[in-house]
């Protein structure tokens, strides 16, 4: 079983250079995910998405799905071949599953009217 590898600090400074970055694409898009940016600040690129990617909600994804950018996700972003090697084989297979799973939400805990039918 593969655990997370020193790949480098080269590598895990372009794969911290990268979130960041994907705080401001996501603000061309409308949104800010401030708890991605801090956390990404705070502890690191590698060991940010380490942590997120075990907790929906947090990173973007599900507006990007949404917008249909789920290329643009963190999630795609550990899944690329120069990046996997910062990462165990369950993170790894969380992003993938997250990304398998990407739907566009109906209404993002919205409520929405429904028709009725009246008898």
């Amino acid at each position: 079983m593969r655990g997370p590898r020193s790949a480098g600090s080269d590598v895990e400074a372009r794969f911290h250079t990268e979130m960041l970055g994907l705080y401001e694409r996501f603000a061309e898009l409308g949104f800010r995910p401030a708890l991605l940016r801090r956390c990404v600040t705070l502890n690191g690129g590698v060991a940010a998405a380490r942590e997120l990617v075990f907790n929906p909600g947090t990173t973007g994804l599900e507006r990007l799905i949404d917008a249909r950018k789920t290329e643009l996700s963190m999630e795609a972003l550990m899944l690329r071949p120069e990046y996997q090697g910062l990462f165990s084989d369950l993170e790894l297979k969380e992003a993938a599953r997250r990304l398998a799973n990407a739907a566009p939400s109906r209404s993002r805990g919205r409520l929405q009217a429904q028709p009725t039918e009246r008898k």
